[in-house]
């Protein structure tokens, strides 16, 4: 019962630490900010975090892991590697733009105290989607619908292809509208997977 209680505390922090991150910024946020905002004593919020950087970072965390979770969903479908893999790239740049889309600045921006600690945490969360859709790519080449390739080292490179239309120096309003987003994505991942497949007569 009190486990379930931390869990509920706990997320309404990072409920708490993504509005006031659009509000303030992480400079200017406070931990007595968040303890008001989410309604608990400032020693509360101490319980589940030691630091204001480990709030930070488990917020972003947060977003990733539910990323993550929509990826293998989309993974585990039935529908042929190539249709997954393009719906798989489409969705991670649809899902951050909207995980961002309320922030008046840049994720630089925003998080520019912790950027190293941000990017260290970011190599991580690219490794994990790499493995999923290095999961799909393998199909492909086992069906032999896709070509021979390094599937791991494939998806590192459709994953950097695709992070290159969410470029973190530019706020949500300046990336634009999310069907604009959604546009490009659906045509980058099409150009992407139209390398990998195998085409009759090539």
């Amino acid at each position: 019962m009190d486990t379930g209680n931390k869990r509920d505390v706990k997320s309404d922090i990072l409920d708490a630490t993504d509005r006031l991150l659009a509000r303030y910024g992480y400079k200017k946020m406070t931990i007595d900010d968040l303890a008001r905002e989410t309604g608990i004593g400032k020693g509360s919020v101490y319980l589940h975090f030691s630091s204001k950087q480990e709030i930070a970072l488990s917020h972003i965390d947060r977003i990733v892991d539910r990323l993550t979770a929509r990826l293998r969903v989309i993974a585990a479908k039935e529908s042929a590697p190539d249709e997954r893999l393009a719906e798989m790239l489409v969705e991670r740049v649809v899902f951050r733009f909207k995980s961002v889309q309320h922030y008046t600045e840049s994720i630089n921006e925003l998080l520019a105290s912790i950027r190293p600690a941000l990017l260290e945490r970011r190599k991580t969360h690219f490794e994990t989607e790499a493995r999923i859709l290095a999961k799909v790519i393998s199909e492909g080449i086992a069906n032999g619908t896709m070509r021979d390739v390094d599937a791991v080292a494939t998806a590192m490179a459709m994953l950097t292809a695709t992070n290159s239309l969410l470029p973190f120096s530019l706020s949500a309003k300046e990336l634009g509208k999310l069907e604009e987003i959604r546009g490009r994505a659906e045509q980058t991942a099409r150009l992407l997977i139209y390398g990998l497949v195998k085409h009759a007569g090539i």
